[in-house]
């Protein structure tokens, strides 16, 4: 048996390795090696495996066996191909290190360039290319970067002396720096590496090359992308490929260049060709916004020739991949290299054009459409903008690059942990940087959206913006952050850290001071404020979701409590309203005192007095539900709160009592306080989530269901005699014994039955209930006699599952995700392998008994795409979610039949599937458990939510 393949090589139009191969060689290898196929002029060179990365790490950071032979047979391979030495002293070749993950990670991970230089190579490189200051430059870039990625030296050390030295030469630019400035900083950044680090730069280039090779390695585990896989769930065990790669130089002057550019618009979609370059530059000065570059369009003028190979090379890439490309190219006196091309990140703005776009030219199918939208991504289309009106009153303090999508306002932060901070309390935030880098990852995630001072549409604070979701103003030469003055000037205006501004993501203006915000253009046509005709962003919306509708099997209801809330649900396409929680109703100012005095009535007939009152405001909500859903079913649950949200607090109660009696208050109305505050000891619950609620409520008070029974078949006979079909939907909360169901029923029945014949009208309808409990899945056989219907309401099925309190859960589960004893939140994504265990139980039982007993979901999970997948899986009938994740769930619904056909969606949802005990077992095993893992540098903490169901 021959030794482990870990290098593929690729060079002079064959590549070892194919796109099909993303796995093993990560998204960048596999698109070298793809287009060295397709014949596009790819610098030689060779990928190590994300195989090797693995066993590195396995083996506390040494290479698997063979690994460093292969990669010096690939070495030689990469100078004949360019009949070049690797350190020779007359004809050197130099090599860029770079990670490649199989999802891209934009800037997570570290890259090395002109590895291969020292004191003898820079004079050789000056003299093969007769331009001195060109091997001078390359040089002193080398030292930088080597010595803060590989030499973990702080980047402002360098930064610092380059500052000065252009100074002292008196110009603004780096590319301005003469010969003699530019090696005055070698000695200065070899001086820098020796005072930081105790140690001289390494000359050796095989030294250099093994140290690159295990930074990259490493940077696997940085902080960074340690954080940064967190927030997108991406595991640890896929590891990183290194890629190997002879240099091109796109600072050898200005016939010489480099670029990033997207075959169409990465933030809106159109169909053009979109990006950005630099004359005079290497790759990491474009993504890293430290210069704002040229459109890239303005190539065609500066240097035509690779202008137009450019144009050739990306419709072939696209036709090719059937898919924009995000592609890096560097151009070397004239003639055009490409660097790299992926899928490229865009907005969902974007990704929905372009899906429906590419099906009309041909180059995809709708159901490719369809795999291809990350269904949170919908909710793009969904994001607020400024109130017009309101916008054209304020006058701009600046202008950038409209990078991502949006409008967001907020307080300033000027470093990431500081957004961290203000978030926690609560804050919205706007992140304000000269430029952001994949250090900021943590603050980027907890701010609202981004304002950059420097960098283009293509900088990593515009690419990181695209992927979260975030709106960014990039490239605003009217900012200028005044260092370690806790300021930033705007304009004309200096801010304070904290004060507020506002961004419109759609135009690139800033704003002092906070904006209001209107709804989107989606959700202004379903309002009927705007028309479908007036809106090509519904247009395209509408479009993806109806062939997604033509794919799914399970219908998509919404919890709507109110008629407006079902006039949105029914906007975005809702079959139906899935949960209508009857307390919400209740929470009114001119009901809430009614439904207070009524908790607090003594007896029956004090009761029935309140709940009289009560009755025609009920009845009228259920028949604005019924005429919104125009004959699609409405599922009401019967009144289900913890009592202690409707009663006046014990604590205040007594403060009124007191101030009554020392102000000489009347007596009977210190009387009446303090009947209250006895009826409220009365009810007083230690744990009222477990207390008296649900069908607990309705048993040992029948005359509240007998209320809410006839309001809803009053309503419902009122509506069909309108002419339309109603079957009503009665569920009963919280049941867990058989002899509940029973009991709840047998009310209902009665009372259902003597509306009909007093209305005049017969109807059918269902009584079921919600599965909540882990004994009524225990004993769904037997509810299953009475129950027509089971919905699993999840939020407290997941809390009596877990026996974890949803608002308290947070104080600890964040310490538990960091240490891997649980992978995901499990209030937000549907634990399969428990909840989800329980759940099936109840499936199985309750069809025992009623083999065609109708099965949905109505718990927050059921908008969260994972969770809909596994519902699919279920067998269930719907699920049921909140009125603006219908869209969410309607696309997710229709991947879960694709993907249950064997096709992997083309993106994947950023919410983790929930299996939480599985990685937990394998933790012990874990390639990486030998490895010390840095701590990122924020704890994603979960958010404390008030929905009860």
């Amino acid at each position: 048996m021959g030794k482990k393949k870990y290098v593929y090589y690729f060079g002079d139009g064959k590549a070892e390795g194919k796109g099909s191969m993303r796995e093993l060689l990560g998204g960048k290898g596999a698109g070298l090696a793809e287009m060295t196929n397709l014949k596009i002029t790819v610098p030689s060179g060779f990928t190590i495996t994300t195989e090797a990365c693995l066993e590195y790490f396995k083996s506390k950071k040494k290479y698997p066996p063979g690994m460093w032979e292969q990669t010096l047979q690939g070495l030689k391979r990469v100078e004949k191909s360019m009949k070049a030495g690797f350190g020779d002293s007359k004809n050197p070749l130099l090599v860029s290190v770079r990670s490649g993950a199989r999802a891209s990670m934009p800037g997570m991970m570290d890259t090395v360039l002109n590895l291969g230089l020292n004191d003898v190579t820079v004079k050789a490189l000056a003299q093969k290319t007769n331009n001195p200051r060109f091997a001078m430059d390359a040089y002193r870039r080398f030292i930088t970067m080597f010595g803060s990625v590989v030499m973990d030296i702080h980047r402002d050390k360098f930064e610092s002396v380059l500052h000065q030295t252009k100074k002292t030469f008196g110009v603004k630019s780096d590319t301005d720096i003469p010969v003699e400035g530019l090696a005055s900083l070698v000695t200065q950044f070899k001086d820098v590496v020796l005072r930081e680090t105790r140690r001289k730069f390494p000359d050796d280039p095989f030294e250099q090359l093994k140290m690159g090779i295990n930074a990259v390695f490493t940077s696997w585990f940085g902080d960074r992308a340690v954080t940064y896989r967190k927030i997108y769930d991406i595991p640890d065990t896929w590891g990183t490929a290194v890629n190997v790669q002879s240099m091109v130089f796109g600072n050898m002057g200005d016939t010489s260049g480099t670029g990033v550019a997207f075959t169409r618009d990465p933030s809106s979609g159109v169909r053009k060709f979109f990006g950005e370059f630099l004359l005079n530059a290497q790759g990491e000065d474009v993504v890293a916004g430290i210069r704002t570059p040229l459109p890239v369009n303005a190539l065609k003028d500066k240097l035509p020739s690779a202008y137009k190979t450019l144009m050739t090379t990306q419709k072939t890439l696209e036709k090719h991949y059937r898919d924009m490309q995000d592609m890096e190219f560097t151009i070397q006196e004239g003639k055009l290299y490409m660097l790299q091309t992926r899928v490229g990140k865009r907005t969902g703005i974007a990704s929905v054009r372009i899906a429906v776009e590419m099906v009309k030219e041909g180059l995809i199918t709708k159901k490719e459409a369809v795999r291809r939208v990350d269904p949170d991504q919908i909710a793009q289309y969904l994001y607020p903008i400024f109130e017009p009106s309101e916008e054209k009153k304020f006058q701009p303090i600046g202008r950038g690059l409209p990078a991502g999508p949006g409008a967001a306002s907020g307080k300033i932060a000027l470093t990431p942990e500081q957004a961290v901070t203000m978030k926690a309390r609560g804050e919205k935030t706007i992140l304000v940087r000269k430029e952001t880098s994949p250090d900021d990852i943590h603050g980027m995630y907890a701010s609202e959206g981004f304002l950059t001072a420097t960098g283009g549409m293509t900088s990593h604070a515009a690419v990181v913006a695209r992927q979260m979701g975030k709106v960014c103003v990039a490239g605003c030469e009217d900012v200028e952050v005044l260092e370690g003055q806790g300021k930033v000037r705007i304009g004309p205006s200096v801010f304070q850290e904290g004060d507020s501004i506002s961004l419109n993501g759609f135009t690139g203006f800033v704003y002092g001071g906070m904006l209001s915000v209107v709804p989107s253009e989606v959700v202004q046509v379903i309002q009927g404020n705007m028309t479908a005709k007036e809106s090509e962003k519904y247009r395209l919306f509408a479009t993806l979701l109806s062939w997604a509708d033509q794919i799914r099997h399970l219908k998509v209801r919404a919890n709507a409590d109110a008629p407006d809330q079902a006039q949105i649900a029914r906007g975005f396409g809702a079959e139906g309203i899935g949960l209508c929680r009857t307390e919400h109703m209740f929470f009114a100012e001119d009901r809430a005192p009614i439904m207070e005095a009524m908790i607090l009535a003594s007896t029956p007939e004090k009761r029935e007095k309140y709940l009289a009152q009560l009755l025609p405001l009920q009845r009228e909500d259920f028949i604005g539900l019924y005429r919104q859903m125009k004959g699609f079913p409405v599922t009401i649950r019967l009144l289900d709160p913890p009592l202690h949200e409707f009663l006046p607090k014990r604590e205040q109660l007594m403060v009124d009592i007191a101030r009554l009696e020392l102000t000489n208050g009347s007596a009977s109305e210190i009387e009446e306080k303090k009947f209250i505050l006895e009826r409220v000891d009365d009810l007083h619950e230690y744990n009222p989530m477990l207390g008296l609620r649900g069908c607990r409520l309705g048993i040992t008070m029948p005359e509240i269901t007998r209320m809410q029974v006839r309001a809803i078949m009053e309503a419902a006979c009122e509506v069909a005699k309108e002419g339309k079909k109603i079957i009503p939907e009665i569920m009963i909360p919280l049941v867990g014994m058989a002899t509940e169901m029973k009991a709840q029923k047998a009310i209902i029945k009665e009372v259902a039955n003597a509306t009909m014949k007093q209305c005049g009208v017969k109807l059918s309808y269902l009584v079921g209930t919600m599965i909540e409990l882990p004994r009524a899945a225990v004993t769904a056989r037997q509810i299953a006699e009475d129950a027509e219907f089971f919905s699993f309401g999840t939020n407290d099925l997941t809390q009596t599952t877990y026996g974890l309190s949803r608002d308290d859960a947070f104080r600890f589960t964040g310490f538990y995700r960091e240490h891997h004893l649980l992978d995901f939140d499990p209030f937000a994504v549907l634990d399969q392998e428990g909840v989800g265990a329980v759940m099936r139980l109840a499936m199985n039982e309750g069809r025992v008994t009623r083999p065609n007993i109708k099965l949905g979901i109505c718990g927050e999970h059921g908008g969260e795409p994972s969770s809909v997948e596994f519902c699919h899986s279920l067998g269930l009938h719907y699920v049921s979610c909140s009125p603006y994740r219908v869209a969410i769930a309607r696309l997710a619904a229709a991947q879960a039949v694709l993907n249950a056909e064997g096709q992997k969606p083309a993106t994947k949802s950023k919410k983790k599937v929930g299996k939480a005990s599985t990685k937990t077992k394998a933790h012990a095993r874990r390639v990486t458990a030998t490895t010390k893992k840095p701590k990122a540098k924020t704890k994603a903490r979960p958010r404390k939510t008030k929905a009860r169901r």
